[in-house]
């Protein structure tokens, strides 16, 4: 019997290329894996497609609520958010996939996992640092990186290829953008934007929703309620998380939520620019940014800022399954027990207006926070506690002063 591979295959192009690929310089049985994370592509047909082209067989898994409620609420949670602007949609599923790969590569017995990331990306990264982490002994093939074998460097190759080996597909050599797409959100890379200097053509660009100019002139209003951290209700029905967002992507991009051009960092080294539609994650986020701020304490909120941005930073390089997130994660989840209350918010052209939110945990006062003089509260209280506050900055005045006068 022939040794196996797993493919993570997607039924485009690149993956589509690998399979006759794989075949003729491994001599493996292809079993091919689509991670099904909510990326909304028609999944009819990809069996027989993965056949044709020669692959043994094809799992789909559908694994839409594992993704929310395992890996996208804990970066909510986090108030994960990699260099100020990516909600790391991308980035939260590829540890989820690799979970899934090394899970068919043990039923299956095969030797190998391959994936159709480029040796530019960050993708390869966080592929095989989940492999690594959950199965050390599986070998991983990433044909981008083996120049010996893998000839070809543009969907006209590809094409040329899967043609050469008998394989004729309803692919062509097209100029669109390069694209990732998940329940979470959708990524475009390429064509215009490769050059910082040029403005996104939106017209062209987005999938989920309108830009804010082409936004409906009316706003839309919704509420969001959160059990310890989790969203649990939008408008006040009750919804899994998956469903949520689901309705959050649709109302946010007929308003224009959640557009973004960011030049960001790569973790291989290089600047790369990107648009990313996260119409439903912008909302989400910020709701539950409403409700920390009105529940969580001074130095907890402050220390959750750094938390949350390590939390990204972990997230976006692939080290999901490492120590270092299980910690982060720990901490997180022990700052979320009293995160329950109602979010209400207002859509309008690319703005998430705040219309009040509320918790049985708040901290906040109106007593305490109005202008009058309450039990809890005396005004005078105050200039001894700046007495104190401020005695380091007036001794150290004071000795400037003397120093300067002896000078003198």
């Amino acid at each position: 019997m022939k040794e196996k591979v797993v493919l993570a295959y997607s039924g485009g192009l690149d993956t589509t290329a690998i399979i006759p690929w794989l075949k003729e310089n491994y001599n493996y049985d292809v079993i091919c894996c689509c991670i099904d994370v909510g990326q909304g592509k028609e999944l009819d047909g990809l069996e027989e497609r993965a056949k044709y082209c020669g692959a043994e067989k094809l799992y789909i898994l559908d694994v839409v609520d594992e993704f929310c409620d395992d890996y996208i609420v804990p970066c909510v949670q986090a108030g994960a958010v990699y260099e100020n602007k990516y909600l790391l949609g991308t980035s939260m599923a590829r540890p989820l996939i690799a979970k899934k790969l090394v899970e068919i590569a043990r039923k299956e017995g095969a030797v190998a996992i391959c994936h159709g990331a480029t040796g530019k990306g960050n993708d390869q990264v966080r592929f095989e640092l989940g492999i690594k982490a959950l199965a050390p002994d599986i070998k991983i093939i990433a044909p981008w990186r083996l120049n010996e074998t893998w000839k070809m460097q543009s969907r006209e190759d590809e094409i040329k290829y899967c043609e050469d080996h008998g394989i004729k597909l309803p692919f062509e050599a097209d100029s669109s953008y390069s694209r990732d797409r998940n329940l979470w959100h959708i990524s475009h890379e390429g064509l215009e934007l490769e050059d910082p200097s040029n403005a996104p053509n939106y017209d062209h660009l987005l999938v989920l929703g309108n830009s804010p100019e082409k936004a409906p002139d009316e706003a839309e209003e919704l509420s969001i309620s959160f059990e310890k951290g989790v969203p649990v209700a939008l408008n006040g029905k009750k919804m899994k998380v998956s469903d949520i967002i689901k309705e959050l992507n649709i109302l946010g991009g007929k308003h224009g939520i959640g557009i973004i051009d960011i030049v960001e960092n790569r973790v291989v080294g290089m600047k790369s620019r990107g648009v990313y539609e996260t119409p439903g994650g912008t909302i989400l986020m910020e709701a539950h940014k409403q409700l920390e701020e009105l529940i969580s304490d001074r130095d907890t909120f402050a220390f959750k800022k750094v938390v949350g941005s390590k939390f990204a930073d972990v997230v976006y390089e692939g080290k999901w399954f490492t120590p270092l997130r299980e910690a982060l994660q720990a901490f997180i989840e022990s700052t979320e027990q009293y995160m329950t209350g109602e979010c209400k918010m207002k859509l309008y052209k690319g703005n998430i207006i705040k219309q009040g939110t509320t918790s049985p945990y708040s901290l906040y006062s109106e007593s305490l926070a109005s202008f009058t003089t309450g039990e809890l509260y005396d005004h005078h209280d105050a200039e001894g506690f700046i007495n104190l506050f401020g005695l380091s900055l007036k001794v150290r005045a004071m000795k400037k002063a003397a120093a300067e006068n002896d000078n003198n």
